[in-house]
């Protein structure tokens, strides 16, 4: 069955299935996973630490039906560290995982996790997210589109006195992300992030789109601000994906996503670690650049009078 004990720091985990296969393509098994994720932990778990999680789970390998699951069970150890928080649906409140050591991140590989996701939030302030993102997610797999796209928002955002950073998802599509400081909420994000978005569809009409309704996209890419929610989230840096060839969402920086060798699925298992052995994380240090959206709220409103 593959089972045994690993030892993690001070912790001893009852790993079992290890020689499940996971990623049938490559062969990558559950035990091959955890050597992965062990191998990243110090490189993501900066990206995990303080965050509520959700879980893509794929018990059964990524051929089969997975499903995501952001309540923790009972049955995981007290060990691993839970916050409590409120669900919309019922007003109740249910315990989330916040993976913040290589022993977590092991349990929950073992249990089937392939990637996690992480909120936009820290557990300590819930309702203050300290990330506002753009999801690039072309009609039609083009990633130039994709490049594109993120170039422009790029832009809007250096000209309203924003940092920004960008990601690979490592399935079809890009990240495009400010940090903030924790001091406006989900609302008013999303409505900042969303101006954003309707000033660069203003600028690009032909190649972008804000419309919910994909009918009405036409070939279009649509930018997506949806994610800036209380309880939404997305694919942590560095997450393995669940595709064929275990492709890995990896933050990059602009003159590598401006690259049009650079696609969605450019790193994987196989060669993500090359990459961290000879470049730093690009966001290593994006909690340090946290911004506040004030002085840009009034340089967006005079920069869209200008369009």
């Amino acid at each position: 069955m593959g089972e045994k004990t690993i030892g993690v720091g001070s912790r001893e985990i009852e790993a079992a299935n290890l020689d499940d296969v996971i990623f049938p393509g490559p062969g990558i098994t559950q035990g091959d996973l955890i050597s992965i994720y062990r191998r990243l932990s110090d490189t993501i778990l900066p990206h995990l630490a303080g965050r509520p999680l959700t879980m893509e789970r794929y018990p059964d390998g990524i051929e089969e039906d997975g499903f995501y699951q952001r309540e923790a069970p009972a049955y995981f150890p007290d060990w691993i560290r839970r916050v409590s928080v409120r669900v919309k649906e019922d007003d109740g409140n249910q315990p989330v995982v916040v993976c913040e050591d290589e022993a977590t991140l092991v349990y929950l590989v073992d249990q089937g996790l392939v990637t996690p996701h992480v909120w936009l939030s820290r557990a300590d302030r819930l309702t203050r997210p300290d990330k506002l993102i753009f999801d690039l997610d072309p009609p039609d797999g083009d990633f130039d589109r994709v490049r594109g796209a993120g170039q422009v928002l790029r832009d809007i955002l250096s000209e309203v006195g924003l940092t920004s950073f960008v990601m690979t998802t490592g399935s079809r599509g890009a990240h495009v992300v400010v940090p903030l400081v924790r001091e406006e909420g989900f609302d008013d994000v999303r409505a900042f992030a969303q101006s954003v978005a309707d000033l660069a569809v203003a600028e690009e009409p032909d190649r972008l789109t804000v419309e919910m309704r994909k009918e009405d996209r036409g070939d279009r890419l649509f930018i997506d601000t949806l994610r800036n929610a209380y309880g939404q989230n997305s694919v942590a840096p560095y997450g393995v994906r669940a595709k064929a060839g275990a492709p890995v969402a990896t933050p990059l920086d602009w003159e590598e996503f401006s690259d049009t060798s650079t696609h969605s699925q450019t790193y994987t298992v196989e060669n993500i670690f090359r990459r961290l052995g000879q470049k730093a994380d690009p966001w290593e240090a994006i909690a340090g650049h946290a911004q506040s959206l004030g002085e840009a709220h009034r340089r967006l409103e005079e920069r869209a009078d200008g369009v």
